[in-house]
């Protein structure tokens, strides 16, 4: 599963994975509680992979910063919480990600982020990170030979 079986729901606290699609919106399953829950299509719904992150010089998709956070913390929960001070967020993804656009990515953004990688790997899903990068490097391999 990559990360575009992920989601994000406006309103809804953690991450999702879909179950199933249906006629009006989709079955999704919660993975903090493990509860399934149907979700129209005119919620507001994120799918992790096609978010970015503003840097100084581009967007990096967010499975690229999922990446330097598994290498800096070595696949392991981060060592700062999502509950942590603006400060201390804003340092550690710094460390992270030196060139973030720190005018237009938030402290909730950040927390956000931090949030949503512990809950990747507390459900042992950081694998949809490593098999989004393969996906991406796969589909612009095959362009570039076109």
């Amino acid at each position: 599963m990559g990360l575009d079986k992920i989601l994000s729901i406006s309103g809804k606290p953690g991450l999702f994975k879909i179950v199933t699609q249906t006629r009006s919106g989709i079955i999704a399953e919660s993975l903090i509680d493990k509860k399934r829950i149907s979700v129209n299509v005119h919620n507001n719904i994120s799918v992790l992979s096609e978010i970015a992150v503003y840097t100084l010089t581009e967007e990096l998709p967010l499975f690229k910063v999922f990446e330097k956070i598994m290498e800096k913390e070595e696949g392991k929960v981060t060592s700062v919480s999502h509950k942590d001070s603006k400060e201390a967020l804003e340092e550690y993804f710094f460390g992270i990600l030196p060139d973030y656009d720190e005018d237009r990515v938030y402290a909730s953004d950040i927390k956000k982020i931090i949030q949503w990688y512990n809950l990747l790997q507390n459900n042992d899903l950081l694998a949809a990170v490593e098999e989004t990068s393969k996906a991406v490097a796969e589909a612009e391999a095959a362009s570039e030979e076109e």
